[in-house]
C-alpha cells in the first residue's frame, strides 16, 4: 500500500514534533514549564545547564510550537503553548514506558548506547 502525500506530510510533521521531545534537556524544560512560566535564568538554575544550552533548546521547542515567550523587562518569560495537550502526551509517554520497561532504553538503534541517539 502506497502512502499518500498527505500521509507522508503528516508523518513528517509527527516526526518533527517528537524531535522536540527527543533530548532529555528539552523534556526537563517542558516539565518545568508545566509548573508555570519561567525565565531562562530560572531554567538554568533548576536544570543545572548553561544559559546558551537552555536558550538553544527553548528555540527548538518554540520552533516546534511547543512553547511561547513574552517579554518581561529585559528578559523573556517562557510557557507551554498547549499545556493540557503537552501534559497528556507526557503522561501517555510515561504509561507507555511503564509498559515497555527497559525495552526502549535497550533498543540497539535508539537506546542509550544506540548509534542514532542524539
Amino acid at each position: 500500500m502506497t502512502e499518500s502525500p498527505a500521509d507522508a506530510r503528516a508523518m513528517e510533521a509527527a516526526a518533527c514534533l517528537f524531535h522536540g521531545f527527543s533530548e532529555p534537556a528539552r523534556l526537563g524544560i517542558l516539565r518545568h514549564l508545566a509548573l508555570g512560566e519561567h525565565r531562562v535564568v530560572d531554567l538554568t538554575q533548576h536544570l543545572g545547564l548553561a544559559q546558551s544550552t537552555v536558550s538553544q533548546h527553548l528555540a527548538c521547542l518554540r520552533d516546534c510550537g511547543l512553547v511561547d515567550s513574552r517579554p518581561q523587562g529585559r528578559a523573556s518569560v517562557y510557557s507551554l503553548s498547549h499545556p493540557e495537550a503537552t501534559l497528556e502526551l507526557l503522561a501517555a509517554a510515561e504509561r507507555l514506558l511503564g509498559l515497555t520497561g527497559d525495552a526502549v532504553v535497550l533498543c540497539p538503534v535508539y537506546g542509550v548506547d544506540g548509534s542514532a541517539a542524539s
